[in-house]
């Protein structure tokens, strides 16, 4: 009895000397590894708002700014662009006027401004042709999340006994209106 309680003593010591002071390290990296990227995410989409296009080296450099904190992360990026419809009693009769619009918005995803940001020919990084433009009014919006197990949640599955699965430890949305037309 007297051995076993020894031996639990240490296991009990051994966690809180050496695992619990890891983990929360481990925590702080993951934290540090969140401010980075939220701050990296909204000048990225800060200056897309300001400026009223994305190119591809403001791509880049966002993602490699957010490459420094050594994880990979997963980019989603949404624009909506504002469009006005008008009202009609009679869609078939243009005097029929309302005299009101219906705004909608059409939706583009990540794949559409990498197709323009990223074509198939050798166009220079700095081709307009290479830009994508937003309108005044539109919406961007881009949301990251970390696609590797950071050291945390491993620590964290081991020392409850769990998995967790994904690991999603840093999941940051940022967007807003564009402001201006800079091109």
């Amino acid at each position: 009895m007297n051995s076993l309680s020894k031996v639990f003593a240490a296991i009990i010591a051994v966690l809180l000397l050496y695992m619990f002071p890891t983990t929360q390290a481990a925590e702080r990296q993951d934290d540090l590894s969140q401010m980075v990227v939220y701050n990296s995410l909204t000048q990225f989409v800060d200056a897309v708002r300001t400026k009223g296009y994305l190119t591809p080296i403001m791509y880049e450099d966002f993602i490699t700014e957010m490459n420094a904190t050594g994880g990979t992360y997963q980019v989603e990026m949404e624009h909506l662009h504002k469009k006005y419809h008008p009202e009609y009693s009679d869609p078939a009769n243009p005097n029929t006027f309302e005299d009101k619009f219906s705004v909608y918005y059409d939706g583009f995803y990540t794949e559409k401004l990498m197709n323009v940001l990223f074509p198939d020919n050798n166009e220079p990084k700095d081709s307009d042709d290479r830009k994508y433009k937003f309108n005044v009014g539109d919406f961007f919006t881009v949301t990251v999340k970390n696609t590797n197990r950071t050291i945390s949640s491993v620590l964290r599955d081991f020392l409850t006994g769990s998995n967790r699965g994904d690991g999603t430890t840093i999941a940051v949305p940022y967007g807003g209106m564009i402001l201006n037309e800079d091109y």
